[in-house]
């Protein structure tokens, strides 16, 4: 059975990639090509507590599912990596799978 912790770290996981996603690769050209800093402005804070979210739910868990100190880094390192977020998500949810 999937516990709260890891659904909620699931959800926020993809959030926080789809905010990181949506900032660099809409807001960040919109601001430099058309000179409009406002997506970055309404994307930016949404993104950032959303990563602020991920990390402390990354903490949880690897508190709950007695994570190594590699996999924890992976996890991190994946926060700031395009994408990376999502496949986190799809290494967990083959793991829980199985």
């Amino acid at each position: 059975m999937i516990s709260i912790i890891t659904t909620l770290f699931r959800i926020i996981g993809f959030l926080e990639g789809l905010s990181y996603l949506l900032l660099i690769f809409i807001a960040v050209p919109v601001k430099y090509i058309f000179n409009s800093p406002l997506m970055v402005k309404y994307l930016g804070m949404p993104h950032g507590i959303l990563f602020i979210m991920y990390l402390l739910a990354s903490i949880l868990m690897k508190k709950n599912n007695k994570w190594v100190k590699n996999n924890f880094a992976l996890v991190l390192i994946a926060s700031i990596i395009p994408f990376g977020t999502f496949v986190v998500d799809y290494k967990l949810k083959n793991k829980i799978i199985r």
